[in-house]
Parts: C-alpha cells; sequence; structure tokens
C-alpha cells in the first residue's frame, strides 16, 4: 500500500508532465477502438439489410467459378416457377429479376451511380421488395416504364416524381419515368437501386420475358427453411443454387468480409504504427522523470526503500497512466467511429448511429493496449530507477550515462543496421517475387530497430553538421541550442526515432508510388500504340450497343474490341491451369506491342493458336509449337497451338495468354461470350484531334464508357495513385501527430530540468526573445534530425522496393524530390509549432525562483 500511495501521489504531483503522454496513448487506442466500432458497425449495417432481404429459400441459377463477363446477368427459366409452386411446404414463389451490370443515367446523361463503389441495383418491384423498402412519395411501378428510385440517390441527383431515366444495360437501352421514391427500412449502405415492372425489368436486363434472375420462396407455416430446401432440391433436382435465407446471409456476409476485413486489418495496421510512436513518447517521459527525480529516489534508497519497492513505484504510475490514456481513448475511438461514419455518409455511404456497435471486447482491447503499451514502455525507465544508488542523494538531479551501455548499444545498433542493409540489398537483387519480398520485410524492421537502436551515435554526427548548416546562423543562440540537442543524445535520439518512423513510411511509399507511375509512363510510350483507350466504369464491360457506336465513329484506321475468356489450360506436364485469356482482334497488336521471347504475336492470332507467357512456359516446359488443351468456362475444349512466347518485362498485361477474340467466339455459346473490357483505337493519320471529337460523339449516350487518349490515360494512372497515397499519408498523421506531442513533451521536461541554468543564463544577460528562440532552435534541429533519419531511410526502403517491383516490369526508380522537400521543409515546421509552449514558459520564468530551484 505505501508503493502504490507513493505512485499516486507521484503521479498526481507530475499530472501536468504526465500529460502529452496521456494523450499518447488516448490517440493509440482511440485509433485501436474507433476502427474496431467503425467495422463492426458496417458488419451490423449488411447483416440487418441481408437478414430482412433474403427469403425462407432462394433459388438462383447454378454458381459457376469464374463465369464469363457477359454483362447479362445469369438467368432461370420462367416455367420453373410453375414447379416449384407444387412443391409441398412452399406458400409463395415470388419470382425476381435483378442486375448490377446496368448504368442509369439522367435526363442529362449523367451516371447516378454511386462514386463510393457500391453498385448499382437494378431490379423489378414484387412484395418482397417491401421488407426492405417503403414507398415514401408517388406509387409502386403499375405500367411499363414506370420506376421507383431509392431515397438517397434521388435526394442526392435532385431527382423527383415525373423524371426520365435512361437505363443501360447488355441487352439495350430503354427509358422509364419515376413514379415513386422509396426509403430503405434498415440502412442503404450506398447503392443506387432502380425498381421496375416485371415485364420492363426482364426485357431490358435479360433480354427475354421468359427469364428470371432468382425465385424467393416463401414457407408454408410449420415448415423449416433445411426442410423446404430439401424439397425443392428433390423437386428440381441439383442443377441449380438453392439456399436458405441463413446461408444466402452468410454468402453475402462473406462477400462483405472479403472488403471489410483487409479495410479493417489496414487500419489496425496504422494504429500499431501510432503505438508505436507512442511508445517513444512514453519512455521518453518516464527516462526524464527519473533523471529529474534522483535525488528523491536517492532518499527513498535511502531511508530503506528496496530497489524492487522504487522499480514497482515507477510501474504503478505507468499504469495509472494507462488507464487514464485508455479510458480516455475508448471514449474518443466512438467519436472517431461517429465521425468515420458521417464521412462515409458525405461520399455517399449512408451509415446511422442507430447500428453503432459496440462489442464487450473492444473496449477491453482497448483498455489492454493502453495499459500494456505504457507499462511496457515504462519498464527499462523503472529499471533504472531502482539501479539508483542511495549516494544519489547527495547529488544534483540526473543519472550518470553508463559509457560502457552507450558503447555496447552503438555496436548493436551498427551490427543490426549493417545486417538489415544487406537484406534490402538482397531484396534488390532478388530472382524472386517470393524470395524478395521476404528479404525486404527483415530488412525493414532491421534497419528500423538498428536506426533507433544507433540513433544516440548518430545525434552526435548529424546534429552537429545540421548545426553547421541551419543554426550558426543564430550566433551565440544558435550554438546553445545546438549544445542542448547533443547534450543528452540518447533522448535526442529517441525524441528524433518517433518522428522519423512515420517520416520513413511517407517517403519509401512516396519512392515506391513515383516509381510506378514513372515506370506505367514509361512501358507506356515505349508499347502503347493506340491513340484511345476506352473503358467502362465500375469494373462493368463496355456494353454491345456502346461498341457498334465506337466501330460506327469517324476518322478512325482500327478499331480493337478485347474481352477476357476464362478457360483452364492443360499444360504439356498435365498441370491444369484457370486462367484468362486475352481474346482480342489482330490490331491488338500494334496497340500494344508486347515483346515476344519466341515466335511473332501476331501469328497467336491465327486460327487455333495462341501466346503463352515466358513464365509459365518456362515452368511448364512449354515449348513453340506445343498444343494445350484449352477448356472454356461454359463452352468447349479447344486444342491451341502455342505460336508465341511472351516477355514477362512489361507493365500491362504481365502474364497474359493472347488469342483471336473471333476464334474464341467459335468456342462459346453466343450468349456465354464475355463483353468486351476494354477496346482501342487508333487515328488517321493526321486526323487526331478529330478522332478524339467523333468518339467522344459517338459515347456521348453512354456516360458510363470512358474514352482517354494516352494523356489522359496516364493522368488517370497518376490521380489513382495520388488518392491511395493521398489515403496512407492521412492514416500515417496520426502517428505523426505522436511524434510531435513525443517532441513537445520533450522539450517541455527538458524545460523542467533546466529550470535552474535557463535562471543563471537569464541572470547573465540572455533575454527573453534569445531564450524563446534557443529553445525554438533545438525543438527545429531535433525535428531536421528525425527528418534525416526518416528520409534515409525511407528512400533506402523505397529503392530496394522498386528493385524487387522491377521483376513485374515497372523497372524505373523515380525518386520525388519535391515530396522529400516538403517533409524537410514541413519537419522543421513541426520543430517551430513544438517549441511554441515550451519557449513561452521558458520565457516566463522568473530569474531569481528559477535560480533558486535544487
Amino acid at each position: 500500500m505505501t508503493v502504490l500511495r507513493t505512485s499516486l501521489r507521484n503521479f498526481l504531483a507530475h499530472k501536468g508532465r504526465m500529460a502529452l503522454s496521456a494523450v499518447a496513448v488516448l490517440l493509440s487506442v482511440a485509433f485501436v477502438c474507433g476502427t474496431l466500432v467503425f467495422t463492426d458497425t458496417m458488419n451490423t449495417t449488411f447483416d440487418k439489410l441481408f437478414a430482412t432481404s433474403a427469403s425462407d429459400v432462394t433459388v438462383s441459377p447454378a454458381k459457376v467459378d469464374n463465369a464469363q463477363q457477359t454483362g447479362t446477368p445469369d438467368s432461370l427459366p420462367a416455367s420453373l416457377q410453375a414447379g416449384l409452386a407444387r412443391v409441398p411446404g412452399v406458400a409463395a414463389v415470388v419470382p425476381e429479376v435483378t442486375s448490377q451490370q446496368a448504368t442509369v443515367a439522367d435526363s442529362h446523361n449523367q451516371d447516378i451511380g454511386s462514386t463510393t463503389g457500391a453498385p448499382t441495383i437494378v431490379a423489378n418491384w414484387n412484395p418482397t421488395r417491401t421488407r426492405t423498402v417503403g414507398i415514401t412519395s408517388g406509387h409502386v411501378p403499375l405500367a411499363p416504364g414506370d420506376a421507383v428510385l431509392d431515397a438517397d440517390t434521388a435526394a442526392e441527383h435532385h431527382l423527383r416524381i415525373g423524371d426520365t431515366l435512361r437505363v443501360i444495360a447488355g441487352p439495350g437501352d430503354f427509358k422509364v419515368t419515376v413514379t415513386g421514391i422509396a426509403t430503405f427500412k434498415t440502412t442503404n449502405p450506398g447503392a443506387a437501386v432502380l425498381y421496375l415492372d416485371t415485364p420492363t425489368a426482364q426485357q431490358g436486363l435479360l433480354g427475354s420475358r421468359t427469364a428470371y434472375t432468382d425465385f424467393a420462396l416463401d414457407a408454408a407455416p410449420g415448415v423449416s427453411d433445411d426442410q423446404l430446401k430439401a424439397r425443392v432440391d428433390a423437386a428440381i433436382g441439383h442443377g441449380y443454387q438453392v439456399q436458405t435465407a441463413a446461408e444466402l446471409k452468410a454468402q453475402n456476409q462473406k462477400d462483405i468480409g472479403s472488403f471489410l476485413g483487409p479495410m479493417k486489418d489496414v487500419l489496425l495496421g496504422f494504429a500499431g504504427i501510432a503505438v508505436l510512436v507512442g511508445v517513444f513518447l512514453i519512455v521518453n517521459t518516464f527516462s526524464m522523470l527519473v533523471a529529474q527525480r534522483t535525488r528523491e529516489i536517492g532518499l527513498m534508497r535511502a531511508i530503506g526503500s528496496s530497489r524492487r519497492q522504487v522499480n514497482r513505484a515507477v510501474l504503478v504510475e505507468a499504469v495509472l497512466l494507462g488507464v487514464v490514456g485508455s479510458v480516455a481513448g475508448i471514449g474518443a475511438g466512438i467519436g472517431l467511429a461517429v465521425g468515420l461514419m458521417k464521412l462515409m455518409g458525405a461520399f455517399g455511404m449512408h451509415l446511422t448511429t442507430a447500428d453503432l456497435t459496440i462489442k464487450a471486447a473492444t473496449p477491453l482491447i482497448g483498455l489492454t493496449v493502453g495499459v500494456v503499451v505504457t507499462v511496457v514502455s515504462a519498464m527499462l525507465p523503472a529499471r533504472r530507477a531502482g539501479a539508483i544508488s542511495p549516494m544519489a542523494a547527495m547529488r544534483d538531479a540526473g543519472t550518470p550515462a553508463d559509457a560502457r551501455a552507450g558503447r555496447v548499444r552503438a555496436a548493436l545498433g551498427v551490427l543490426l543496421t549493417a545486417a538489415g542493409g544487406t537484406a534490402l540489398a538482397l531484396a534488390a537483387t532478388a530472382s524472386s517475387a517470393s524470395a524478395g519480398s521476404g528479404l525486404l520485410a527483415i530488412g525493414v524492421l532491421l534497419t528500423l530497430v538498428g536506426f533507433v537502436v544507433v540513433g544516440p551515435l548518430l545525434a552526435g554526427i548529424v546534429v552537429r553538421i545540421l548545426g553547421a548548416v541551419t543554426l550558426r546562423w543564430f550566433g551565440p543562440v544558435g550554438r546553445l541550442a545546438e549544445r542542448n540537442a547533443l547534450r543528452n543524445p540518447r533522448r535526442t535520439g529517441a525524441t528524433a526515432a518517433a518522428l522519423m518512423i512515420g517520416l520513413a513510411l511517407v517517403a519509401g511509399l512516396s519512392v515506391v508510388g513515383d516509381s510506378m507511375v514513372a515506370s506505367a509512363t514509361a512501358q507506356m510510350d515505349r508499347s502503347v500504340g493506340a491513340d484511345f483507350i476506352i473503358q467502362a466504369g465500375n469494373g462493368n464491360p463496355i456494353s454491345p450497343a456502346a461498341a457498334k457506336a465506337i466501330h460506327a465513329a469517324g476518322h478512325l484506321a482500327h478499331v480493337t474490341d478485347r474481352t477476357d475468356v476464362v478457360a483452364t489450360v492443360t499444360a504439356p506436364d498435365g498441370t491444369k491451369d484457370r486462367t484468362v485469356i486475352a481474346a482480342a482482334t489482330p490490331s491488338y497488336t500494334d496497340d500494344l506491342q508486347a515483346r515476344t521471347v519466341q515466335g511473332r504475336l501476331i501469328d497467336a492470332y491465327a486460327p487455333g493458336a495462341m501466346s503463352v507467357p515466358e513464365g509459365w512456359a518456362k515452368a511448364h516446359k512449354v515449348a513453340l509449337g506445343d498444343r494445350l488443351d484449352v477448356a472454356f468456362t461454359s463452352g468447349r475444349t479447344a486444342r491451341l497451338t502455342v505460336n508465341a512466347i511472351t516477355s514477362d518485362d512489361t507493365v500491362f498485361d504481365k502474364g497474359a495468354m493472347y488469342m483471336n477474340i473471333a476464334d474464341a467466339r467459335t468456342y462459346l455459346p453466343a450468349d456465354r461470350f464475355p463483353a468486351n473490357d476494354m477496346m482501342f483505337a487508333a487515328a488517321l493519320p493526321g486526323q487526331q484531334s478529330q478522332a478524339a471529337a467523333a468518339l467522344k460523339a459517338a459515347t456521348a449516350d453512354y456516360p458510363q464508357v470512358k474514352v482517354r487518349d494516352q494523356a489522359d490515360y496516364k493522368n488517370m494512372i497518376q490521380q489513382q495513385l495520388d488518392q491511395l497515397l493521398n489515403m496512407i499519408y492521412a492514416l500515417l498523421a496520426l502517428a505523426i501527430v505522436v511524434a510531435v506531442l513525443g517532441v513537445v513533451n520533450t522539450l517541455a521536461l527538458s524545460v523542467v530540468e533546466r529550470t535552474r541554468e535557463i535562471g543563471l543564463m537569464r541572470a547573465i544577460g540572455l533575454s527573453r526573445r534569445q531564450l524563446r528562440r534557443m529553445v525554438r532552435l533545438e525543438s527545429v534541429v531535433i525535428a531536421l534530425f528525425g527528418a534525416v533519419l526518416g528520409v534515409g531511410l525511407g528512400m533506402g526502403w523505397g529503392v530496394a522496393a522498386q528493385k524487387l517491383l522491377a521483376l513485374s516490369g515497372l523497372g524505373v526508380l523515380s525518386i520525388p524530390w519535391t515530396t522529400i522537400g516538403v517533409v524537410f521543409l514541413g519537419s522543421a515546421l513541426v520543430g517551430l509549432l513544438a517549441a511554441l509552449f515550451p519557449a513561452f514558459r521558458a520565457g516566463r520564468m522568473n530569474i531569481l525562483k528559477a535560480v533558486a530551484t535544487d
């Protein structure tokens, strides 16, 4: 109890000095808890939606793995409805038509679909729809051309009853009129939903009024879902997919889990980085508090406190700090989750706080993370406190440095860094991606730990160089700032290391991202011959009507059709590989000038021919002239001759097999042949601007189709990568904020530690302005030291990663010097901002009281 009372008294006495460490714990725990609450809430939202929309039993077309992307949903014959109605235990059979492969445009020809990646769903209106939505305005579709639109999409695009919409689907285009607005009874997670009358949905989405996409079955009273499923299976055979409500819900949960799971892992990964950075802050805080209380701890030892009691007292303070920070962090995490929900709402994914899910495990995880991290971080300072002898009561505050420990630390740091650098070098020269990725991970880990360990040694070198470059301009004040930064290299190294981690990740990712764009651009300049690249949005294929319009455009030398055909290829060694074959018109060899290592690519477009990639050919011992069995999914098996082997040294279509699209059509039924996933076009000589205008005009009625020239395509690649990197930088910002708090805390405690010294400097003539400048310059040089370490380390990681990615065709190394410059300028600014409070506090000190301080 004595230890607990002493710890509680010390904690309350130094609560101001603990505050920033508590904030670091709070932020780290908030990120962890916020991620868990946010993803759990999303799961709850989708679970409610799946639970309300599922019928007792659903009959769908048989599931085909890696089915051909035809642009039209698979369907069932309408005649099946009568047979299902006769199954004992079936109370009702509701035919459904649903498609997620259609585009809906308003009267201005603007796509009204979601921009967040959520699907556009077009379906028929039937009684089962009332489980999930209710008509809040107008009426249900009563006649051909009537349509009901979901309220969220209507509000977002300012659509009202009476407005005309155009539906663009695989079988063709048609117009409908909004006659009703429907509001979701649960939560609409962001999809745009349009309901049509059943005949219009059948004809417009499936191309037939004798087909449906599935049947929803209601069980009669006393008949369980499992019993009904068994009876349906027995009645209609096993050529269909029959699922109970529970099975359909589980499948939907699995599908959405493939998106939510990785997102949760990524967010928790960034939370882990913030926790790691917080460790440095907490270690520094307790190390400085122990140093400042050296005499106090010495007196405790002199009057009988044992090493264990002193050690325990410091750890109890750490537990108190962890509990306080964690409890606050749990509350902040819930607030963060609500904020993320609001942010997602601004982007079109509508989540409600009514579904806010806080599982019992979430606060326990948050509390455990906060307390464990804080206690582990405090162990080394606690051990140092326990090692203070009773004779320390006779000395000034501050623990003597252990020169031998410093030498051992420096040697260990150099060894780890050298080992990590060797692993990075081996990764950069690896011959396979699998071996290189493992070496890269080891190299990143070892160099990170090595830089942290060797930080104090580097501080003595780098800070002097930085001082000579930046601080000497400020005369004696600059030299004082440099000496203060060098006074305790271990503290300076730990403070800079926290900032180093975030900046290293920023620098490394910038190098990789810039190199990816440069590689893709160089590859495009070298191998893409087409003037125009044409794609549809949201990963949907180009509709046949749009493709026909593109072929009819003027001023074009040629138009290339291209699609991916799913097939199973049997190699001569008997290995069966399920893959996709790029089926295209022969002009594709001009549009994408893929290099071959054997044969001519144009010969792969001959009837009964194909090409294979170099790596696949080596792995399966395939040579030019070999014949391969190719079983097309939903089609026939062909025996094709290998007429070309393509190089793996490419970014575009890496690892692709090629064949003639006309040849591929002979092995697949017309209704199973996939629509174009891309198209290419070349302008007639000297008519590129006219061709561009013609293509824009031809696709004007198809808002989902994007026509880009090579410059536009390069910009798209740049923008997509920039969006990804900006999102990563935003997540890393939390770690950098925690690191900045570390700089603030270190300077604030350092000012307290040097109270008497500051008083003496003020007494001999140092002005308040000079004192504040000294503290600010000390902060700037520490931040720049962290930037030098972070940028150097990150560039090493980035270069090694780029060399490894060169195996995938990304062979151009590009250093983003602008980003590097911004990092250094930002670090200097961070140093200035971090020093504002400590500098203000130092300048406010009373000279006489400061001189009289022990």
